[in-house]
């Protein structure tokens, strides 16, 4: 695997070696002394997969405090844009973002480090997101962020007529 940091503090992108042949191919997910290596101590535990369809836009969400979680995201099925926001107030990198695209042809993966906000568009027919989780789901630490926040004037690669965008999400307060 290849570890890339990104631009935003302590958020990597992980690509893949992979090996092909006549039989298709094999190429590592996650390898914990590799990640450790690179990344620093994970203990995962727990993966959740969501599906949608294309023009869905999912986030962006976090836990805050003590019940932060760290994510590792990759698309099992489909094409994603995937974006983070840095909201540690500490970080050189707060306030900023980043997008990437994910897909099941790149096979790339984001390491999100806790007090980020996460969020994603559907850009295939449909899509798979597999992602790996250090903490638990707590409802109580859940926040977000709209993803039409003008702060941030994100381009979701979707049409703005496309975009399907639960109404929740769009509750969201802007960033202050």
């Amino acid at each position: 695997m290849i570890f890339t940091e990104t631009s935003l503090a302590g958020c990597w992108i992980i690509a893949p070696k992979i090996h092909e042949d006549q039989r298709g191919l094999f190429h590592e997910t996650f390898k914990r002394a590799l990640f450790e290596k690179w990344v620093g101590p994970v203990d995962f535990l727990q993966e959740n997969e969501a599906t949608s369809s294309q023009g869905v836009i999912r986030g962006m969400h976090f836990q805050e405090g003590k019940y932060g979680q760290a994510k590792l995201v990759r698309v099992t099925h489909g094409s994603i844009f995937d974006v983070v926001i840095d909201l540690r107030p500490e970080s050189p990198t707060y306030k900023q973002r980043l997008g990437i695209e994910l897909s099941d042809q790149n096979k790339k993966q984001i390491y999100i480090p806790k007090g980020f906000a996460h969020g994603y568009s559907v850009l295939s027919k449909k899509a798979s997101v597999s992602y790996k989780i250090d903490a638990p789901y707590r409802p109580e630490s859940e926040r977000g962020i709209s993803p039409l926040d003008p702060f941030f004037s994100i381009d979701w690669r979707i049409e703005k007529e496309k975009q399907l965008i639960h109404a929740r999400d769009l509750e969201w307060p802007p960033i202050k």
